[in-house]
């Protein structure tokens, strides 16, 4: 299968920075860095999300808390090997950056578009689905997006309502493309010794979902176009 590796995880991110910007590796001679972007929601609230960037991006200006800017690349995932436990770290790994003039914050509307993700990849464990409290349908979708290399990307998503019941039913191995936004969510991690504390999780919050190339009966099939729409 050839798949080309630019267009199965595109990402564009527009919002300001809120952090310095911190060393994260060095590959060939080449540094790159990490720091945090805080992106408005269209409910006024905002996610802040790490990017990790190349010095080779920061010639022209640098990365000063405050301004605005546009990112393009990708939504990844490596793991990191900490207190003899693996742990899946995200990141948005930038390809492009572009400065936007003025230091007036970027208000995002159905129109214009603050954070929006496109991936293309396969299911990669059952997908989970359940109700909240308050009744509201969910489904925890785990995506292996492939990358150049024989390497991947495992980006948890979130899907919701009518893309919560279709993924419920969707088989392991299923290609799919998932159209949404980059999330941040803070949740509590209680530990074995009553201990618990406040963590930040990322993942993709599901506005689309479609089958791609896959046999599904003829009921799945006028669903799933449904909420491609």
């Amino acid at each position: 299968m050839n798949t080309n590796y630019s267009e199965n995880n595109q990402l564009v991110l527009v919002g300001k920075v809120t952090s310095d910007k911190r060393f994260s590796h060095e590959i060939y001679g080449e540094k790159f860095y990490v720091f945090d972007l805080s992106v408005p929601r269209l409910s006024g609230n905002a996610d802040i999300i790490p990017i990790t960037i190349s010095e080779r991006l920061l010639l022209e200006e640098d990365l000063d808390i405050g301004k605005n800017i546009t990112i393009e690349g990708q939504f990844r995932s490596y793991n990191s090997y900490e207190n003899e436990k693996n742990r899946l770290v995200l990141t948005v790994f930038a390809k492009e950056v572009k400065f936007l003039e003025g230091e007036e914050e970027f208000k995002p509307s159905k129109e214009n578009v603050s954070n929006e993700v496109t991936l293309d990849g396969y299911i990669c464990k059952k997908p989970i689905y359940r109700k909240t409290p308050f009744g509201r349908e969910i489904a925890d979708i785990l995506l292996a997006v492939n990358r150049a290399y024989n390497k991947s990307d495992y980006i948890p998503c979130i899907a919701w309502g009518r893309n919560a019941r279709f993924s419920e039913n969707i088989p392991v191995g299923t290609e799919v493309r998932i159209v949404g936004r980059v999330q941040s969510r803070q949740y509590e991690k209680k530990y074995e010794d009553g201990t618990s504390e406040i963590k930040v999780a990322y993942e993709v919050s599901v506005a689309s979902l479609e089958v791609v190339n896959a046999d599904i009966d003829e009921e799945n099939k006028e669903e799933n176009e449904e909420q491609a729409m």
